[in-house]
């Protein structure tokens, strides 16, 4: 596995690889690496011939009373397990590589970046958007692949890939959980042990939400309210819990198809993200 820090080195690398008829598949993180990640890895190969990985903690998307410093940063635990997973390129920037200038210059996604996560952490999704388009102009890759957790964070992403009409597939892998149910996270790893056995409950309610709307539930608005308050009885404290329409995270209404149930609720430290397609 090749490794670089220097856009200039990882841009030559990858303009030889092209000139060999290579297409190449993206995969961008930031570190603290675990099966869901892998799995992304893993999917990557299945669409491209080079696999190239990012690990960047990305502070322009961090707020202000954030983790980002406390975020882990586990650089050689994941690099054994990107080498494990047969990863082609790693690009590893500082801050100094990716962000040479203030970054003045931004991706300023719709009023979707408002709703739900983005009226949780104010400016989030530009940081998102800017960071991941500043590495798309790097990597250039054919596909790219993002986790289903964050579903917000993948609808703009791919809206955003579609008006800009970049030449890259962005595709949604799907969430990897632990064998109790809870979605895979790097900030799972803040929970306490009670915390961990406590936290499945969230998918549990999610799974409650989408089997009563298979089996004909309307009140949309009841079954979320019922959910939140069955997790902050038990010490939880939700920030939502909303069935939206899949294509563009608006409210749902009884006669809409294809929906999503998002959820995001801190236990303890951690702020935990999960949803659930119906």
């Amino acid at each position: 596995m090749e490794i670089h820090a220097s856009v200039d080195a990882l841009r030559a690398t990858l303009s030889q690889l092209r000139r060999a008829g290579k297409t190449i598949a993206f995969v961008p993180t930031m570190g603290n690496l675990h099966a869901g990640h892998i799995s992304l890895m893993h999917q990557a190969r299945g669409h491209a011939d080079i696999v190239v990985a990012s690990i960047f903690v990305n502070r322009l998307q961090f707020g202000p009373n954030e983790d980002f410093d406390k975020y882990p940063r586990t650089f050689e635990a994941d690099c054994t397990q990107l080498r494990q997973a047969g990863i082609d390129v790693l690009f590893a920037p500082t801050e100094a590589d990716l962000y040479p200038e203030p970054q003045t210059y931004t991706i300023e996604p719709p009023d979707i970046q408002f709703m739900l996560e983005g009226e949780c952490r104010p400016g989030h999704f530009r940081g998102v958007a800017t960071v991941v388009m500043k590495l798309f102009q790097i990597v250039q890759p054919d596909v790219a692949l993002f986790g289903k957790k964050d579903y917000q964070q993948l609808m703009v992403l791919r809206n955003m890939g579609r008006q800009f009409m970049l030449p890259i597939q962005i595709i949604g892998g799907e969430t990897v959980r632990a064998e109790d149910g809870l979605a895979l996270s790097s900030r799972n790893g803040y929970l306490s042990p009670a915390e961990r056995a406590e936290a499945p409950r969230l998918q549990r309610c999610l799974q409650d939400i989408r089997q009563a709307v298979l089996n004909g539930e309307k009140n949309f608005d009841a079954l979320c309210q019922k959910a939140c308050t069955e997790l902050d009885s038990h010490g939880w404290q939700t920030d939502y819990i909303s069935i939206r329409r899949q294509q563009d995270l608006m409210p749902a209404s009884p006669e809409d198809h294809n929906l999503v149930v998002v959820a995001a609720s801190r236990l303890g430290t951690p702020r935990l993200l999960d949803n659930l397609e119906i």
